[in-house]
């Protein structure tokens, strides 16, 4: 501990007789107010007892308000005696597990790739409900769990039959027509002919043809990207105040819907994303190298 200065050991000394002198008339008021009545009852029952309870009274009030001023003395104090040790750091709180870690990469103030690779799954499915909202779409999703094939439900006021639509936050990834054929099955499953799939990565030219064939819009990141910047300026900006919400950097589980945390792989050397809820919750877990690529 650093060694206290003789200016901070005067206002220590200051202090502590201050509250001596405060404790010592809250006493005196007491034994005014209560004491002396009970030991000098037959005294006190005439001019004296009156007398006495306004000295009781003023005592008791100079006493709290002594005790109050060294209580916030003391309070104001403490940051200067923690300034005044330069060997240990001071933080504003004290870093815990729970303290989110500062992302790698900065918020972008425009739209571009870098901010498709920069957001976590949950937070691309965001920004296209609230890009189809600003469409006049009603929109309906969910944050995790099993959604059967649909991230997002879209009702216009000019159809009575609903859309539903995939998103797929890849990076690296193209997305094939293995996926889009699982797409038109649950299309097929709630009898729509026409669905939209959203990817942040690109389509193979198999599953754009495919997509062709059965009514299913394939927008690629690239697509997405044009649409944003026919948006007003102001659009935009919310759409990007939507996907930098929160940890927008830090994978979210699909199972229970907790952020993810890192942890050290105890196979091999690195780390991945884990459920913050396991072994309750046993969701997959992510590789660290490609927790923005997956979905």
């Amino acid at each position: 501990m650093a060694r206290q200065t003789k200016s901070e050991r005067r206002r220590e000394r200051a202090r502590r007789e201050l509250a001596g002198k405060g404790w010592m008339a809250i006493l005196i008021g007491i034994l005014l107010l209560t004491v002396l009545p009970l030991l000098m009852k037959d005294v006190l029952s005439g001019a004296l007892g009156p007398a006495f309870r306004p000295a009781g009274w003023a005592a008791l009030a100079i006493g709290v308000v002594l005790v109050g001023l060294n209580y916030v003395t003391t309070r104001t104090a403490a940051p200067a005696k923690v300034l005044a040790d330069p060997a240990k750091p001071v933080f504003a709180s004290e870093p815990s597990q729970s303290t989110p870690l500062t992302p790698a990469r900065q918020m972008k103030s425009q739209w571009s790739p870098s901010v498709l690779a920069d957001i976590e799954w949950r937070r691309f499915e965001a920004v296209c409900e609230a890009l189809y909202a600003q469409a006049g779409f009603t929109t309906r999703s969910q944050s995790h769990g099993a959604d059967g094939g649909i991230d997002i439900w879209l009702q216009s006021k000019h159809s009575d039959v609903p859309r539903i639509v995939q998103c797929k936050h890849w990076q690296s990834k193209m997305v094939g027509v293995k996926e889009m054929r699982e797409f038109f099955g649950v299309m097929a499953s709630h009898q729509l002919k026409s669905g939209t799939y959203v990817t942040s990565s690109t389509f193979s030219e198999d599953a754009i043809a495919f997509a062709k064939a059965n009514g299913i819009h394939a927008q690629d990141g690239a697509a997405l990207l044009k649409l944003i910047s026919q948006r007003t300026p102001e659009q935009q900006m919310a759409l990007l105040a939507v996907a930098y919400e929160g940890e927008y950097w830090r994978p979210t589980c699909a199972s229970c819907g907790t952020k993810m945390l890192e942890k050290k792989s105890t196979k091999n050397e690195g780390s991945f994303w884990g459920c913050a809820n396991y072994p309750r919750c046993r969701g997959k877990t992510i590789p660290k190298a490609k927790a923005v690529a997956a979905a």
